[in-house]
């Protein structure tokens, strides 16, 4: 039988669809904005635009060097996603499987890295990067994600990993597996919907992330998204008709990206119930 339809249900309706308009209320902003001329944008922001000014989207994509940036931030994302789910899975299935005190310490510890606040490690940062060469280099950077995206990313494939029965690893043993391949055709299969949970908060992350790439990269060629669109932000003058456009263009591959995922992440919510 099917729920009855109430008036409490009506009104929760209500208010989730008054929330959910809260929420694209930035998004109106931004997009109508940058369809407009600079000076429409100072004398009527909330407006939609009198015309459709598609030339700031042509001038942004130019001036960002657009395709150049993109692939900039893509390979930063994807590699950076890579090397976090095989290291940080593989290392917390050893610490959810070594029944060991020093596995209970070293959890911890990554778990009380996650509060550390970025601003105070800056400066030994860049220092230690430095010293190795680290530096303007998109596989530095990468390097440091790692080290920034364990700490959450272990947490999470720790508490499941803890949910899969230990018989099925132990029944692979007596047929002949490693322990190697164990993880990899037993336990890192059953890992997907963790993995995509993982994945995309990941992307969200570092996709948007401008402090860390403004610190390490400072050739002009390797900008990411985030960095190539501050440059519209000058000391005396704000184009904000071609920032907003640039910010549209900057979030249209996530916005892709996401909704090209939404089918695994419905997959992953059901599997991971059915388990």
């Amino acid at each position: 039988m099917g729920h009855k339809y109430t008036g409490r249900t009506f009104i929760v309706e209500i208010l989730a669809i008054a929330l959910g308009l809260v929420f694209l209320v930035p998004f109106y902003y931004v997009i109508s904005n940058s369809l407009k001329p600079f000076a429409e944008i100072l004398t009527n922001t909330s407006a939609l635009p009198k015309v459709f000014q598609f030339e700031n989207y042509v001038q942004a994509f130019e001036k960002l060097d657009y395709l150049n940036v993109f692939t900039n931030s893509l390979i930063i994302t994807v590699t950076s996603n890579i090397v976090l789910v095989i290291f940080c899975s593989m290392a917390a299935y050893m610490l959810v499987r070594t029944k060991k005190k020093i596995s209970h310490v070293i959890f911890m510890t990554f778990v009380a890295a996650m509060i550390i606040p970025f601003q105070s490690i800056m400066i030994p940062l860049v220092k230690t990067a430095g010293n190795f060469g680290l530096l303007n280099s998109i596989w530095g950077l990468v390097i440091m994600y790692l080290g920034f995206g364990s700490g959450m990313t272990i947490f999470l494939y720790h508490g499941f990993i803890k949910g899969i029965p230990v018989e099925l690893e132990e029944a692979a043993i007596i047929d002949g597996c490693t322990r190697f391949g164990v993880f990899w055709r037993i336990v890192f299969p059953l890992l997907k919907p963790i993995t995509v949970t993982i994945v995309i908060l990941n992307s969200l992350w570092i996709w948007n992330d401008f402090l860390l790439p403004s610190l390490v990269l400072q050739d002009p060629e390797l900008r990411t998204i985030p960095l190539a669109t501050f440059f519209f932000f000058g000391q005396y003058t704000k184009q904000w008709d071609l920032a907003l456009a640039a910010l549209v263009l900057g979030i249209i591959p996530l916005l892709i990206f996401f909704f090209s995922m939404q089918k695994h992440i419905i997959k992953g919510i059901t599997s991971g119930s059915i388990k």
